[in-house]
C-alpha cells in the first residue's frame, strides 16, 4: 500500500482487512484506537482498492472492446433478417431447445443483443471519461481559463447594474401602479398559486445543452464523519497521502457552512437559510418566463435572485474542486473569489468525484440525499467516527414541538390568512385551515383549548405527567387521522410557507410597528399575543420568546409532521404535559434506527463502520445490521491494538478502597456518606503520587455536584488542593475552551516550577463536554479515573419504550434480555469513550482507574476495547494497586 512514511504493523493489517472488505462487498465493523492512524489507513487502503478496481475495469472494457473489434474483422455482424431464420450458429450456443423451449436462434438473438448493448455502452462510457480528463487536463495547465471566466463574470455583474438602473428609472417615471398597495418586499410574502398534489416536473436547474450535468457517477467513496472539523482533518491528511495529487475529492456541506451570499447567512437558522435559498432559486427559474407573461399587467415585482447562482461560475468551480483536492474553508475563499455558489458547486461535482467527504446527516437521512445529488447505487460508505452511529440515526429521525411553539405558529398563521385572504388562491388557503386544524387538535392534546391563543398558552393541563402512544394512536386521539400528513407535508415543502410566515412575523410581530388603521386591526393579534408571550415569559420565566421570535416554530413543526409519517411500529410519540400548556411538548422518538439506515447497505457495494472505540459491538450487529436484514455471512469485523508499547498503560479494576469498603457505586449505595468519602481517600492518595493532570469522570452533573459538596464539609477539598488545583467542567459549552486553557496552564507551571503542587485535577462527567473528542495527551491526563459504572437513568420513558420494544423484536442473547444488554452496552460506550482520552500517540503513557467492583464481571470486562482489556489487572485491596500506580508514576517522573 501506498503510504506517507514506514505504517505500523496494525495499519497493514487494518489496510489488508478494509482493502478486502471492499473487495467482497461486505459490511465491516473496523476499530482502530486513536493514535494509530486511523485516517491514513483508510485513505491509503480504500484508495488503493479504487484505483486498482479503476484499472480493472479499464482492462475489462479493453479486451471487451478489442473482442468485438476483430469479431468484426473476421466476419460481418449477423444481419437481422439472418437472425430471422435461425440460419446463425454461435459457438458459445448449444443448438438444443432453450429450457423455455425457445428456438436457438432466439437465444443468440437475446444473447447478441445484450453484447452489443454493452459495448456501445462501454463505447459511450469512454467518451464521457475522456472528454471529462481533457476537460479537467485542460483546466489543470491553462491559467488564462481562471481569469477569462473570471473577466466574464464581472462584465456580467456590470451589464446587470446598468439594466436595474434603467428599469429603477422607468419605474420612477411610469408610478407605482398596484392591486393593493403592498411594498416589493410584502409582495415576496404571498404565497405562490400551488397547482397540484401529484408530482410535477420541476424545473431541474439545467442548461438544456449541458450533457456534463448529466454525467453518469463514477464508481466512489462517500466519507462521512460527525463534525466539519473532523472532516477538515480528513482532508487535510488525504492532501499529504501518496493520494493527494490524483484524487478527484469534493467536500460537501451544509448552506450553513458553505453559502457565500451575506444577506442569506446573516439569517443564522439552517432552517431559514435552507428556505430563503429555495425561495431565491425558484425566483430565478421563474424570473424569465414571468417578465415574458406579466409584461404591463399590475401584479408583477422584480423578485430577489442570488448572484451567485450562476451556471457558468458554478461549472467552473466544479472543475477548481475536481482538479485540486480542498476542504470546506478553501472551497468557501474559492466561491468568494469566483462569485460562484459552492453549495451548488460541489454538488455538480459529485459525478465525476472519487472520494466524496460529507457530514453524516447528509448521508444517512434520506430526504437530503436524494436533495444533494448522492447516488449510493453499487458505491462505497464509510462512517468515520461511528461510536454513536445508533444514536446519531435515532437523532436524525427523531423531532420535538413545545406547547409554546404550537400555539404562536397557530397564531401566526391565522394573521397571515386574515392579512392574505384576498391574495390567496383556494389551494392555498384549504391547506393553511388543514395547518391551523393540526395545530389546535395538537394543542388540545397537550390539555389546552382547542382555541390555542395566548390566554391558553399558559392554562395548566387537566393532568401533567408523561404519556407514550404509537403513531397510530396518537393520530387517532389527535382526531387528525382524517388528514393526508404525506400531502401536508410535500405542500409545506414546496410552497415554502415556513418561509413566508417568517418574513411576515419578521414585517409584523414587532409591537413597536405603528400601522394605519385597518392594518392595525388585522395585525393586532399577532402583536398582543406575542405582547403576553413576553409578559408570560417573565411571569413563568423558562419560555424561550426571543427563540420563537427568531425562526418560524412553524419550521419546527413541519419536522414533527414528517416524522408521524413513518411506519406506526418504528416510533412512539410522546406527550410529555407540565405545568402549563406552553411548557408541555410533543415529541417522536425513532425506535427501530434499521430501518434508515438498511436503504444504505442494501444501495451500497460495501459500507465500513470505523471508530477508536466500537466495542461492544454487540449494538451494532444487533441493533441495526441485523434488523436492517444484512446477511451475517456479509459482516466482517476488525479490531487491532494499539502502538504503545504494553507497559505504557496501567488500567486497573479497584474493588475496594483505602479503608476496605467494597467500592459499589449504585443509585442505592453512591449517596452514602463513607462512599464519598471512600472515593476522596482514592484521590488524595493518588494525586500525592501521580504528576501532571489527573482526570476524575463522575456519573452525572448532579452526582458530582453531591460528591463536591461533601468533600468541601470534610475538609477532603482542601487536602486535594494542597497537591493539586481543582478544575470542574463547566455546564456550558462556550466556557470548555477556557477552562482547559487554565487546566493546562496550570500543569505546566507545575512542572517548570516544582515545589509541593505537582499537577491539576479536573472532575469532569461521562457524556458531558469533556468526554468526547477531546484529547487528555501526555501531561493533561496521566491518570484517568472512573467513578462507578454511568448507567442510563432506567426510568426514563423513552429508555423504557426502547427496551420494551427490544424485548419484543430481538433475540435473547447468550440468556440475557436483549434490554438489559442494551443498558450495559450504553453505559460501557460511555466509559470507553471517556477512558480513551488518555493515551493519544505513540509515546504517551497513563494509568487507568476503575472504582466499582462489579467492572470485573467477565460480561462487563468483554467490553472494554481489546487493546485495554488485554492488559487490566483487577486488583481485590487498594494496596496492591497503590503499588502498581506507584511504579507508573515513577516512570513518568523519569520522564519529566
Amino acid at each position: 500500500f501506498p503510504f506517507p512514511y514506514a505504517p505500523y504493523a496494525i495499519q497493514e493489517r487494518f489496510m489488508a482487512a478494509l482493502y478486502g472488505a471492499l473487495e467482497k462487498g461486505q459490511v465491516g465493523i473496523f476499530e482502530s484506537p486513536t493514535g494509530t492512524g486511523k485516517s491514513l489507513s483508510l485513505i491509503c487502503g480504500a484508495l488503493s482498492w479504487l484505483r486498482d478496481f479503476e484499472e480493472k475495469k479499464k482492462q475489462e472494457e479493453a479486451r471487451l472492446l478489442a473482442l468485438e473489434h476483430d469479431g468484426q474483422e473476421e466476419k460481418k455482424l449477423p444481419s437481422d433478417e439472418s437472425l430471422r431464420k435461425g440460419t446463425l450458429e454461435e459457438p458459445g450456443c448449444p443448438k438444443s431447445k432453450a429450457s423455455a423451449g425457445e428456438p436457438d436462434w432466439i437465444t443468440a438473438f437475446v444473447q447478441k443483443k445484450e453484447e452489443r448493448d454493452m459495448v456501445d455502452r462501454l463505447k459511450e462510457e469512454q467518451i464521457r471519461r475522456k472528454k471529462r480528463e481533457d476537460r479537467l487536463e485542460k483546466f489543470r495547465h491553462n491559467v488564462q481559463l481562471k481569469y477569462a471566466a473570471k473577466r466574464k463574470r464581472s462584465e456580467e455583474e456590470e451589464t446587470k447594474r446598468l439594466l436595474q438602473l434603467s428599469k429603477e428609472v422607468l419605474l420612477e417615471r411610469g408610478g407605482a401602479d398596484g392591486l393593493e398597495q403592498l411594498d416589493h418586499n410584502e409582495e415576496e410574502l404571498i404565497l405562490d398559486e400551488y397547482e397540484s398534489d401529484e408530482e410535477k416536473k420541476v424545473v431541474s436547474g439545467l442548461e438544456e445543452d449541458d450533457d456534463d450535468m448529466e454525467e453518469e457517477h463514477v464508481t466512489k467513496i462517500y466519507y462521512c464523519s460527525r463534525t466539519h472539523s473532523q472532516l477538515s482533518q480528513f482532508v487535510h491528511e488525504v492532501q499529504k497521502s501518496p493520494f493527494g495529487k490524483d484524487t478527484r475529492l469534493v467536500s460537501l456541506g451544509s448552506r450553513q457552512n458553505l453559502c457565500v451570499n451575506e444577506d442569506v447567512r446573516r439569517l443564522g437558522a439552517l432552517q431559514l437559510i435552507n428556505d430563503r435559498c429555495m425561495e431565491m432559486q425558484k425566483n430565478k427559474h421563474e424570473k424569465k418566463s414571468d417578465e415574458e407573461e406579466m409584461e404591463g399587467k399590475k401584479r408583477r415585482v422584480s423578485r430577489t435572485v442570488c448572484p451567485f447562482y450562476s451556471y457558468e461560475q458554478m461549472h467552473f468551480l466544479r472543475d477548481e474542486v475536481l482538479v485540486e483536492v480542498k476542504d470546506i474553508e478553501q472551497l468557501v475563499a474559492l466561491g468568494k473569489e469566483t462569485k460562484a455558489c459552492p453549495y451548488y458547486g460541489s454538488r455538480y461535482a459529485i459525478p465525476a468525484a472519487q472520494l466524496v467527504v460529507l457530514p453524516y446527516q447528509m448521508l444517512l437521512h434520506e430526504a437530503t440525499r436524494s436533495a444533494a445529488g448522492i447516488s449510493l447505487k453499487d458505491q462505497v460508505v464509510i462512517i468515520d467516527e461511528a461510536h454513536n452511529l445508533i444514536d446519531t440515526i435515532t437523532c436524525i429521525h427523531s423531532a420535538e414541538v413545545s406547547g409554546a411553539q404550537l400555539c404562536c405558529a397557530h397564531s401566526q398563521l391565522l394573521q397571515y390568512m386574515e392579512r392574505y385572504r384576498k391574495r390567496l388562491k383556494a389551494k392555498n388557503l384549504m391547506y393553511i385551515k388543514q395547518i391551523l386544524y393540526l395545530l389546535q387538535q395538537f394543542v388540545s392534546v397537550l390539555g389546552g383549548d382547542a382555541d390555542p391563543g395566548a390566554s391558553f398558552l399558559f392554562s395548566t393541563p387537566s393532568f401533567s405527567g408523561t404519556e407514550l402512544k404509537s403513531i397510530n394512536d396518537f393520530l387517532f386521539q389527535s382526531q387528525i387521522d382524517n388528514i393526508n400528513l404525506f400531502k401536508v407535508q410535500r405542500y409545506c415543502e414546496k410552497s415554502l410557507i415556513s418561509r413566508k410566515l417568517f418574513g411576515f412575523v419578521e414585517r409584523y410581530g414587532a409591537p413597536t410597528i405603528v400601522k394605519t388603521n385597518k392594518e392595525k386591526e388585522k395585525l393586532a393579534g399577532l402583536q398582543n399575543f406575542l405582547l403576553s408571550l413576553q409578559q408570560g415569559s417573565d411571569k413563568e420565566g423558562d419560555l424561550p420568546v426571543e427563540a420563537l421570535r427568531s425562526a418560524s416554530p412553524l419550521m419546527q413543526i413541519e419536522g414533527f409532521l414528517s416524522a408521524l409519517t413513518n411506519a406506526n411500529q418504528d416510533g412512539r410519540v410522546i406527550l410529555n404535559r407540565q405545568g402549563t400548556v406552553g411548557q408541555s411538548s410533543l415529541k417522536f422518538l425513532l425506535l427501530n434506527p434499521a430501518v434508515h439506515f438498511a436503504k444504505v447497505v442494501k444501495e451500497c457495494r460495501a459500507v465500513i463502520i470505523a471508530g477508536g472505540t466500537m466495542q461492544p459491538v454487540s449494538d451494532f450487529r444487533e441493533q441495526l445490521l441485523s434488523c436492517a436484514g444484512v446477511d451475517p455471512a456479509r459482516i466482517v469485523e476488525f479490531s487491532c491494538g494499539h502502538v504503545i508499547p504494553p507497559e505504557n498503560i496501567l488500567p486497573v479494576i479497584l474493588c475496594s478502597g483505602p479503608s476496605s469498603q467494597q467500592l459499589e457505586f449504585t443509585y442505592q449505595t453512591r449517596d452514602l456518606p463513607q462512599m464519598m468519602d471512600e472515593t476522596g481517600r482514592i484521590l488524595c492518595n493518588v494525586c500525592n503520587v501521580v504528576p501532571g493532570g489527573v482526570v476524575c469522570f463522575f456519573p452525572s452533573y448532579e452526582y458530582e455536584r453531591q460528591v463536591y459538596a461533601r468533600w468541601e464539609q470534610t475538609g477532603l477539598l482542601a487536602r486535594l488542593a494542597t497537591k493539586k488545583k481543582i478544575f470542574q467542567e463547566p455546564k456550558k459549552a462556550n466556557q470548555v475552551d477556557q477552562v482547559l486553557v487554565e487546566y493546562a496552564k496550570c500543569i505546566k507551571r507545575c512542572n517548570h516550577v516544582g515545589g509541593q503542587m505537582n499537577g491539576a485535577l479536573l472532575f469532569s462527567v461521562v457524556g458531558g463536554k469533556m468526554s468526547e473528542g477531546i484529547n487528555f495527551s501526555d501531561d493533561l491526563g496521566r491518570c484517568v479515573i472512573m467513578v462507578g459504572m454511568p448507567y442510563p437513568n432506567i426510568k426514563a420513558p423513552e429508555l423504557q419504550e426502547k427496551m420494551t420494544w427490544l424485548d419484543k423484536t430481538m433475540p435473547r442473547a447468550a440468556g440475557q434480555a436483549p434490554s438489559r444488554e442494551l443498558i450495559e452496552n450504553l453505559c460501557m460506550k460511555a466509559v470507553n469513550q471517556s477512558i480513551g482520552r488518555a493515551i493519544r500517540h505513540q509515546r504517551d503513557f497513563a494509568s487507568i482507574l476503575l472504582l466499582d467492583h462489579r467492572y470485573a464481571r467477565p460480561a462487563i470486562l468483554n467490553k472494554l476495547p481489546q487493546w485495554i482489556k488485554e492488559r487490566t489487572q483487577v486488583k481485590a485491596a487498594f494496596g496492591s494497586a497503590f503499588a502498581e500506580l506507584r511504579k507508573v508514576s515513577a516512570c513518568i517522573f523519569s520522564h519529566i
